[in-house]
């Protein structure tokens, strides 16, 4: 279990890079209930898609690793 740790960094550092390159939807205001929060629906397709759910499968390993001690 020595090598845990930096399969830990290298999972955190992925999973940032991951959630960093994605598109954001809306900006801060319809977040707190603003203009944005209803228009219109947004489709990923391609390489978004991708990003999307690699980035979905980072952190199921991200938390399977820290939850690896334990089991």
């Amino acid at each position: 279990m020595a090598y845990l740790p930096y399969i830990q960094v290298a999972l955190a550092i992925l999973l940032a890079i991951g959630v960093l390159l994605q598109r954001s939807e809306a900006g801060l205001g319809a977040g707190f209930g603003g203009e944005g929060s209803f228009g219109t629906r947004f489709t990923r397709r391609g390489f978004e898609k991708f990003l999307f759910n690699a980035t979905i499968f980072v952190a199921v390993l991200f938390v399977a690793s820290a939850l690896a001690p334990y089991f």
